[in-house]
């Protein structure tokens, strides 16, 4: 058995942003519990339009919720109805001044919770879980993902016996702090119980340069080298190189 560390909070501080920023020693356990209300009124009103996570900030008597989703216009609703009813709900649940925004997530192949829950919905129409798994993993491939793996476990295709089965496509590199690697869950209620999905998203790799920045690189320090080597003989170092793009 492995010590399993979840791979944001691996990354949280470094690569990776908190989803509630705000600061209380005093309050923290209540203003967390609250949180946790808030997150589940959202997607509890708004499960059909794909809420992939829930930003809270605090300042003050201020309450600030981020929606991120990939179908904006579902949760605005008509007129804004919707998002008002739900501001309001928060504004009684906390007692404080509250703003909804809306973000819309432009690539919803590259959110793994989105994927996860994409996953999930095939599952419960009984498609096979191995083409359900197959088409989510080339989609995110093809949207510019570097890597991809899927797990579900349960029990799958109503076996009698549940199972864990797992495929990837490319690298995950989940020990690599400057790996963006994106996690998320979902759960599928089939006919033969809870089937549990998760996926992780290799977007990119940080702190990496690119071609063009190594030629820049080996440019200069070959232009220091034949400076120090002109100083050496007595002639006069010809001077360092533009960088590109200068006048």
């Amino acid at each position: 058995m492995g010590n399993k560390i979840h791979p944001n909070a691996l990354r949280l501080g470094y690569i990776h942003d908190w989803q509630s920023k705000w600061f209380s020693t005093k309050d923290a356990p209540a203003l967390i519990g609250e949180d946790f209300k808030i997150r589940n009124l959202v997607r509890k009103a708004f499960r059909m339009a794909a809420v992939s996570w829930v930003g809270i900030e605090r300042a003050g008597s201020y309450l600030r919720v981020n929606i991120h989703t990939a179908r904006p216009g579902v949760v605005i609703g008509k007129k804004g109805a919707d998002i008002e009813a739900l501001r309001k709900n928060v504004e009684a649940m906390t007692s404080r001044k509250t703003y909804v925004n809306v973000m819309e997530i432009k690539d919803p192949e590259l959110d793994s919770r989105l994927v996860a829950d994409s996953i999930a919905v095939q599952l419960e129409k009984r498609i096979a879980h191995r083409r359900a798994m197959r088409r989510a993993m080339e989609r995110t491939i093809q949207s510019g993902a570097l890597g991809i793996k899927v797990m579900i476990s349960g029990r799958v295709n109503g076996a009698e016996i549940s199972r864990r089965e797992w495929q990837r496509e490319g690298r995950v590199p989940l020990h690599t702090f400057a790996a963006d690697v994106d996690y998320g869950t979902a759960e599928a209620m089939t006919h033969a119980g809870l089937i549990g999905v998760k996926v992780w998203i290799f977007k990119k790799q940080h702190f990496v340069k690119s071609l063009k920045e190594l030629q820049m690189m080996a440019k200069k320090e070959a232009a220091l080298v034949a400076a120090a080597m002109s100083i050496e003989s007595g002639e006069q170092p010809a001077p360092a190189p533009a960088p590109e793009g200068g006048r």
